[in-house]
């Protein structure tokens, strides 16, 4: 990370203090900091301060005679390998969704050709309002990156979602997105690679009733296959996306469907193709309760009851063998040993083009999290991507994608 920028931009925030030690724990690991302070983050911290951490002059205002001379706006936008915020307040993301350039902060997040990575801060309710989370759908649609908020104890005296995660927990994030590339195409420079074709992804956990409360899942959250939808949907393409129950917000520009259990995922399936290219990124449960009660099941005299299982039917089987069956069928493996080894097994048992394999043991932090090392397993051998921001490994597993189409699919 030698030698990396890093554009800050900095928020009106109490949370704003931890920006001082984000400069610091930044410039430790050997990257330079250039830092724009928004008038409201200014209430927060000083301009000395953050000049003092980072070595460099602090950026304040848009028409600034003596900046424009030296380094304009634009170039400043464009002088760094990665832009941040943090705290990146309800009205930064506001601003950021809408495309408004009224101050410094917002003309540069519309004029830089880089990723943003956006470390949120706010009050719960702020956080939690649906035009907070509309307009993260769109940063994120966008190619926004996210870190946190985490939940905890705020300076209001609430407790919930929308504390600016801690320093470290920032520049992981950052590393992680510095491992991919973080410039942004022009539009007209890179023809959507998927156009034309359509795309179906399934994503996220199911939910099998053990009776009218109860129900066996597993702890998928849809943050990878809602990435892949919207990625997709992004290169150009026409994408269904089949969701469980999830509480990340549907892709936009994607048609979704929400189910249930894995028999209504699969009927949902069945009925969106014909497709040119199926991913199975749902965490489909395996087994079901032959026979769901109809009423809440109740402690006994007797001791805890036998649940009598099922196998559930195997989505990605099925679509592979299917008679109307998409050129490409890509599965995942998630898995908490021999990870390649299962991945090799199940991309010859259920006879699909590609396994996307990873490790999901809890000290990964795979499962619900916002990073992901995967693993691309075919019958040409395994690729291994580091480890990247969910999103990011979105973007380039849909361009792999769109390689294989090219070079004529399965």
């Amino acid at each position: 990370m030698t030698s990396k920028r890093i554009l800050l931009i900095v928020g009106g925030g109490i949370a704003a203090y931890k920006s001082l030690d984000l400069v610091r724990r930044l410039r430790e690991r050997g990257m330079s900091v250039r830092v724009v302070l928004t008038g409201a983050g200014a209430q927060f911290v000083t301009p000395l301060s953050l000049a003092s951490l980072s070595g460099q002059e602090v950026h304040q205002e848009l028409f600034s005679l003596t900046a424009e001379a030296r380094m304009g706006h634009i170039e400043l936008s464009r002088d760094a390998d990665l832009v941040m915020i943090a705290p990146a307040t309800a009205d930064l993301l506001a601003k950021a969704a809408h495309g408004h350039a009224n101050d410094l902060a917002s003309t540069l997040l519309l004029a830089t050709d880089k990723r943003v990575l956006a470390a949120p801060s706010m009050n719960l309710r702020m956080w939690l309002h649906p035009a907070t989370q509309r307009n993260v759908a769109t940063l994120r649609g966008d190619g926004m990156l996210f870190v946190g908020p985490g939940d905890g104890a705020m300076a209001c005296g609430e407790f919930g979602p929308g504390r600016m995660s801690e320093p470290l927990e920032i520049v992981a994030a950052v590393e992680a997105a510095l491992a991919g590339d973080t410039t942004i195409p022009l539009p007209l420079a890179q023809p959507p690679v998927l156009a034309g074709l359509r795309v179906i992804v399934t994503s996220g956990p199911t939910h099998e009733p053990i009776d009218p409360v109860r129900y066996i899942a597993n702890r998928s959250s849809g943050k990878q296959g809602h990435a892949i939808a919207q990625a997709a949907a992004d290169a150009g393409a026409s994408v269904v996306l089949v969701s469980g129950p999830v509480s990340v917000p549907d892709p936009s520009g994607v048609k979704t469907i929400h189910v249930e259990t894995a028999r209504q995922m699969l009927e949902a399936v069945e009925a969106a193709l014909p497709a040119d290219i199926f991913i199975g990124a749902a965490a489909v449960a395996d087994w079901r309760v032959g026979a769901a009660l109809a009423e809440k099941l109740k402690k006994g005299a007797s001791g805890p009851p036998t649940l009598g299982l099922v196998e559930n039917p195997d989505i990605l089987a099925t679509v592979a063998s299917h008679g109307r069956r998409p050129r490409l069928v890509v599965g995942f493996a998630a898995e908490t040993e021999k990870v390649i080894d299962h991945a090799q097994a199940k991309l010859a048992r259920k006879k699909c083009d590609l396994i996307v394999a990873n490790d999901v043991s809890p000290a990964t932090g795979v499962m619900g999290g916002d990073a992901n090392t995967v693993h691309l397993v075919s019958t040409s051998g395994v690729e291994t991507w580091p480890t990247l921001p969910k999103a990011e490994v979105a973007r380039r597993l849909v361009a792999q994608l769109a390689a294989l189409m090219g070079e004529g699919g399965a």
